[in-house]
């Protein structure tokens, strides 16, 4: 089965070449303790039923793709965000590996990541040597100026010290006293990636300012923090300096990892690029106020905000839609005296027209979505603000408030009234949901791609396509480079979901002589 070297297929023609169906099909045949087509029909017929999906929701010992990530994930995307800051992880070298394969087929980028490797003798004697080793060879061969130590299931089921290991490795001479080592502690088996941005933030601040608010004044530097959580997005960064930008206010994004994880290529490798510095971090205390991009996500560090810094941490949704990125712009111009910049007001009635344009399309579509919990609710906002129709909305680790504030929120809308809010449920009681309750598209990250082929399976006219927003997004490319958040990512929402709308209506109605009598081409 060798190529031909003038002929060199990628592996989706070469496996639909008669002598690998010939291979496959030996294996199946000869190999394979493989139930009968019938059987597996049946079966499959059978979860796509109401029955199935009562017993499905019943079930409480098992997840089944859980849609989360676990707590170190998300430490290692906060400490991309400061300036020569390499993510460490205590744990063993598969963790991270994960970790950083998992940026890598979503960024498209190299991701820096380091581990302490811990195996089997750690796990039974504990992880200090481990540490002590772990951060003079990470010190001495990438010289950052900053690591931030995170963990993973083996460190915490045995109970190992952060605080205590880091300590002994600086009283050791392994790295100087000074040296600035903000932790966290991460465990995987608890929390999602959202928990563990929101605890290594934590970690990060309370580092650099919690023996350090000696004349620090609320309000004194004249600035406003912005603080984004766990975003992937890497337009929604940009979009945000650019927002303040254009209204003069003077500004901090604390934690922005868009210039490391999209660096140009251009002959140069850059381990570190960007972020937020040292002195910013230092001096985030005596800004007027700290605003939460995703609050529902950033519990710890908005108590540590209020208790420390004694900042209001004034209260704000997702900046996503129209609505929500008017109300964050007004409280920007409240905190700062700065009015609303004349092109953002020129920004948001092009969104109103855009809008306007599409609205008939989008009307009264039915859309199912999952993701984290402020983008379910943001984007959930939006689609009733367009008239369109949220029928279910799955979060598997947000919280009973969030839950009572996104049944309220579709209450108050005509567009939300049959809308369902799924709390702790997985995607395999998503898929259920698909076939029972059969929306028009559903929206969310790239693992939807195999309920859209299961919905298919079963016959055209139940396949539900899957719209690719949220994270991680594997299977398509540069989709991480948009923008999701104010006008200019609201924009790239609608362009979306309309032309997405539009493509579904193409496939239904190119039949020649039967249904391409809709077939038209102005939209």
């Amino acid at each position: 089965m060798s190529q031909n070297v003038d002929n060199i297929q990628p592996s989706y023609p070469l496996f639909r070449t008669d002598e690998y169906k010939d291979s496959l099909k030996n294996k199946r045949e000869n190999y394979e303790e493989r139930h009968e087509q019938e059987k597996i029909d049946e079966v499959f017929q059978w979860t796509t039923s109401k029955e199935y999906q009562e017993l499905n929701f019943n079930r409480e010992a098992l997840t089944v793709n859980p849609a989360k990530a676990c707590q170190p994930l998300g430490a290692v995307l906060c400490a991309l965000g400061f300036e020569k800051t390499m993510p460490y992880v205590h744990g063993s070298q598969g963790c991270v590996a994960y970790f950083r394969t998992y940026f890598n087929r979503h960024f498209k980028e190299p991701v820096a990541c380091v581990s302490d490797s811990m195996t089997e003798d750690a796990a039974v004697f504990g992880g200090q040597k481990n540490m002590m080793a772990g951060l003079e060879n990470c010190k001495a061969l990438y010289k950052p100026d900053i690591i931030a130590v995170s963990t993973t299931c083996m460190a915490e089921v045995i109970g190992d010290d952060l605080n205590a290991f880091i300590n002994n490795s600086k009283n050791a001479g392994h790295i100087e006293q000074d040296f600035p080592t903000p932790f966290a502690h991460t465990p995987s088996f608890v929390g999602s990636h959202t928990t563990g941005w929101d605890n290594m933030f934590e970690g990060m601040i309370k580092y650099f300012t919690r023996t350090a608010m000696d004349g620090k004044q609320v309000g004194s530097n004249g600035k406003i923090n912005l603080v984004p959580g766990f975003e992937t997005y890497l337009g929604n960064y940009r979009v945000m300096h650019r927002m303040m930008k254009e209204m003069g206010v003077d500004y901090t994004l604390l934690s922005d990892p868009s210039e490391v994880l999209d660096t140009p290529a251009d002959g140069s490798f850059r381990l570190y690029a960007g972020g937020t510095t040292q002195d910013e971090i230092k001096d985030a205390p005596n800004a007027i106020d700290t605003l939460l991009l995703q609050p529902w996500q950033l519990d710890k560090t908005k108590k540590y905000i209020k208790d420390t810094w004694h900042q209001p941490v004034s209260a704000i949704n997702i900046p996503m839609g129209l609505a929500w990125t008017d109300e964050f712009l007004m409280k920007v111009s409240e905190l700062t005296g700065k009015p609303i910049a004349a092109s953002l007001e020129l920004e948001r009635g092009r969104l109103v027209d855009m809008m306007t344009d599409s609205h008939t399309w989008l009307h009264g579509k039915k859309f199912a979505l999952y993701g984290d919990a402020d983008f379910c609710m943001g984007m959930t906002q939006f689609l009733l603000e367009l008239g369109a129709e949220p029928s279910d909305v799955l979060c598997n680790h947000a919280n009973k408030r969030w839950q009572k504030a996104m049944t309220k929120m579709c209450a108050d809308s005509p567009y939300g009234q049959n809308t369902q809010i799924h709390l702790s449920k997985d995607l395999w009681h998503f898929r259920s949901l698909m076939f029972t309750n059969k929306p028009d598209f559903m929206i969310g990250n790239s693992y939807g791609k195999f309920i859209q082929r299961d919905t298919l399976y079963k016959g055209e006219e139940f396949e539900v396509p899957l719209i690719r927003i949220g994270f991680p997004i594997f299977d398509r490319h540069h989709l991480h480079r948009m923008t999701t958040l104010g006008y200019e990512g609201a924009m790239y929402i609608l362009t979306t979901l309309v032309n997405e709308v539009l493509t579904q209506l193409d496939k239904e109605t190119r039949g020649m002589g039967t249904t391409d009598y809709n077939y038209d081409l102005v939209r």
